[in-house]
């Protein structure tokens, strides 16, 4: 049985027309098990005193980075009825997050990871059947109407299958807003031969350096970018430690990166997303949306959870100018 938001949240913020960023996506509760002295092996136990329950998925951390910031945000999701009582989902809502046009789905639980952080890199194990079928919240004319009033839309998804989202991605842009994706981490869509024209016509994809070379086949990160150039007009390729580079009218650009002491990476590709889009639509130079989003990727490694550790608008400039 699917629910209408309004019905069961009494007093929900409901964004104005002025909504600037639409992130669409999957929204998970995420256990992180952080500072592990080693990773178990199957029949063992690890105990670790470092634990935190936070918001995760590309939408909650690219959502909250973003809206940290100043950017007027809005998500759309499918949820069970847990979330609502969650500490996590409330973070949404506290932060002045939209969320009138989400889904409530009263049979099944929210998506669930269990993370487990050890010596800078992390395993996760995933629940999110809910998250099946997710394209067709695109039906919903509360979503076709959040949609018509952004600036821009960036899927925090994995655009798959692709035959269903080809319609959907077509409808998004001949409502006229700038489009962007962050796939993730799902090889078979990485490898498909569909991918380029579901990203063509995007204004930004945001791969990693493992999925970027997935994606096109390519050897060097360089090349990589310089091949997803041809499908969306400025392809962002997240290099962690190393910073990030893009493509821009032929032009390679790499932006170094903040040097910090890594706790935990979980999300932090996600609050490098948040960063960037709260600086283009801030109407920054690609150098700074670069900027913007390696200082959040970075600062999020510092803490368990990809948005724990979100800047002001005040320190994210400081820690730009040490980037020049």
């Amino acid at each position: 049985m699917v629910l209408c938001y309004h019905a069961l949240v009494r007093n929900p913020v409901i964004a104005s027309n002025s909504v600037n960023l639409v992130v669409f996506g999957e929204f998970f509760l995420d256990l992180v098990f952080y500072g592990l002295p080693s990773v178990p092996r199957m029949g063992e136990e690890v105990k670790t005193k470092k634990f935190a329950v936070s918001p995760g998925g590309g939408l909650a951390t690219t959502s909250l980075i973003a809206a940290g910031l100043g950017t007027p945000t809005s998500v759309i999701t499918r949820i069970g009825r847990d979330a609502l009582e969650s500490a996590a989902w409330k973070q949404i809502i506290r932060k002045g997050i939209s969320a009138d046009a989400c889904e409530i789905d009263a049979k099944l639980p929210t998506a669930l990871t269990v993370c487990a952080s050890c010596g800078g890199d992390r395993m996760m194990i995933t629940y999110d059947v809910i998250n099946q079928k997710l394209e067709q919240l695109f039906r919903r004319p509360q979503v076709q109407k959040k949609i018509r009033a952004a600036s821009h839309v960036h899927l925090a998804c994995a655009v798959q299958p692709p035959n269903k989202w080809k319609p959907v991605l077509r409808r998004i842009r001949n409502s006229r807003v700038t489009l962007s994706a962050d796939i993730g981490w799902n090889p078979e869509l990485l490898q498909s031969t569909q991918l380029r024209s579901l990203l063509r016509g995007m204004e930004f994809t945001f791969p990693n350096e493992l999925e970027a070379r997935a994606m096109t086949g390519k050897k060097t990160v360089e090349a990589a970018a310089q091949e997803l150039a041809r499908w969306v007009r400025i392809p962002v390729v997240k290099l962690g430690k190393d910073g990030s580079v893009a493509v821009q009218n032929g032009r390679l650009l790499r932006v170094k990166p903040l040097q910090v002491k890594t706790m935990d990476a979980t999300g932090s590709g996600d609050a490098f997303n948040g960063g960037f889009l709260h600086g283009y639509l801030a109407g920054w130079r690609l150098e700074d949306c670069m900027r913007a989003g390696n200082v959040c990727g970075a600062l999020a490694t510092t803490q368990a959870g990809g948005s724990s550790a979100a800047p002001t608008r005040e320190k994210l400039k400081t820690l730009m100018s040490k980037l020049n």
